[in-house]
This record gives C-alpha cells, sequence and structure tokens, in this order.
C-alpha cells in the first residue's frame, strides 16, 4: 500500500488498519506515518472544516507492522473557533502513539507578521544525488520517500554541523494537492540530528513532536519537492532538542517542528 491508499484506510477504518512492512524503520512503523493516519481519523471528528494549526506527538512505543492498528478519537471541546482532540493508536490494547490537536478557523486579525526567510541551501540541481533505497542497510519506509542532501553531514559521518537538512518529496503517491498528512511525513522523514554527530552506526529515535502548520497551507504538488532543515539546539545523557521548518521550493514556509530525540550512543 502506498501513502495515498494507506490515508484513505485510516478514514475508512479507523478500526484496524494494518500497516506493511516495507513502512517500517527499524521495528516500528514510521512515524511520520502513525502521525498521518491519527490525523486523517481525527479529521472525521470534526464538525466543520476548520484547519489544524498544531499537533503534538508521543511516541509511546513501537507499533509492530502487519498488526492492525486501532484509531481511536476523542473531542475534548469544539468551540465557537477552535476545537481540542485527542487521538491514540491503539495495537494489542497499548497505546503506541498519543496525539493531541488543535484546530482553530480564522478570524480577522490586525496582527499580520511574515515568516522569516527560509535557509539558504543549494540548489536542488546541485545537492547530493538522491539517497538510494537499500534492501537491509536503509529503513524500508525510505522506499517511499526521496532525499537529497544539501546541508550538514550524513547520519554517522561525524559532522558536527548544528545543522541538517536538503530537499525532499514523496515517491509512488498519486498527483494531488499537499496536506497536513503530506506535510507529516516529509518533515518526519528525517532522521534523528543527532545521528550526523556519530561515527558509527547506533539507534536513534523520536520520542515528543510538536508540528505547527501554516494556514492556508501554500499551494504544491505531492509531486513537487520540499525543503528542510534542522537545528541540534542542545544535546545531553542521551537526549537531543531540536527545532526544524519546512518549506516550499520557492522558500515558502510550510510547518515549524521541535522535537526531543534519544540517541542510544
Amino acid at each position: 500500500m502506498n501513502f495515498t491508499e494507506l490515508l484513505a484506510a485510516a478514514r475508512a477504518h479507523p478500526e484496524a488498519v494494518s500497516v506493511p512492512a516495507s513502512w517500517a524503520q527499524g521495528r516500528a512503523v514510521f512515524g511520520g506515518l502513525m502521525a498521518a493516519m491519527v490525523h486523517e481519523a481525527m479529521r472525521q471528528k470534526l464538525g466543520d472544516d476548520r484547519p489544524v494549526r498544531s499537533l503534538a506527538i508521543t511516541f509511546v512505543g513501537p507499533a509492530a507492522p502487519d498488526v492492525p492498528i486501532s484509531l481511536e478519537v476523542e473531542v475534548l471541546r469544539e468551540g465557537k473557533a477552535v476545537s481540542t482532540l485527542l487521538g491514540r493508536a491503539v495495537q494489542d490494547g497499548q497505546v503506541v502513539t498519543l496525539v493531541q490537536g488543535s484546530f482553530g478557523a480564522g478570524r480577522p486579525s490586525v496582527v499580520a507578521v511574515d515568516a522569516p526567510a527560509a535557509m539558504p541551501m543549494k540548489p536542488l540541481q546541485e545537492a547530493a544525488p538522491e539517497l538510494p533505497f537499500i534492501k537491509g542497510i536503509t529503513p524500508e519506509f525510505m522506499q517511499h520517500v526521496a532525499f537529497r542532501w544539501a546541508v550538514g553531514g550524513l547520519p554517522f559521518s561525524g559532522n558536527d554541523s548544528r545543522h541538517m537538512g536538503g530537499w525532499v518529496r514523496l515517491r509512488d503517491v498519486v498527483e494531488e494537492p499537499v496536506g497536513v498528512a503530506h506535510l507529516l511525513a516529509l518533515v518526519d522523514a528525517w532522521p534523528p540530528s543527532l545521528l550526523p554527530f556519530l561515527k558509527q552506526p547506533a539507534a536513534g529515535s523520536t520520542l515528543t513532536w510538536t508540528i505547527e502548520f501554516v494556514q492556508p497551507t501554500p499551494q504544491l504538488s505531492t509531486l513537487d519537492w520540499c525543503r528542510y532543515v534542522v537545528e541540534t539546539e542542545y544535546a545531553r545523557d542521551g537526549y537531543g532538542h531540536a527545532a526544524a521548518a519546512l518549506w516550499t521550493a520557492e522558500g515558502e514556509l510550510l510547518a515549524l517542528s521541535r522535537q526531543t530525540v534519544t540517541v542510544f550512543a
């Protein structure tokens, strides 16, 4: 199943979604896909089309591929403009992913502040070649995402730059307007920002993730490349704190992200 098909399954059958092993990230299902599926289930519970403003995501435990996942949603409050929802992905009776979402309709305001300019990076044509998917070496889900490194070092390269990133887009998807679910996958597809500091392979993962979305979403297609850059702000005792942003190829801001990441080295 491709990304589009899995999102459709989350909307149509949230009580039992099975994710194939081709979407694995180590022993777990790719976290960006888990967040995207919970988001799709949350949208089904809204009374209108108010857009999502922010999601706070905790990866409680690994969700195993090929085992049914139940997507459960609770509406905590639905006001005139803002709705607060709580979503859970449950597998074998255990919560594996927890998402709190704030959905808010726009309102007239005298405050309007433009986003800062996108961080400079090598143009797509000058960036590193697209990273190949190598069975047994790279995570399985990477066969569905295309990367071209342009900032900082690759994982386990011993690069001490605080910044990492480049160009990213989804593979094997139908051409359609990019939505929040796609942005979740594009942001979380990048490895934990601590991994380039290491000189040899070690495990790393996201513990908590907060992401905020620019609304309305700038117009782009699922086939378009986006820019991503993350900055490691602090790391010690096996934990790191990082801030990231995703932009269109033209530099329009799409999302702002913060993660607490872990590394076992």
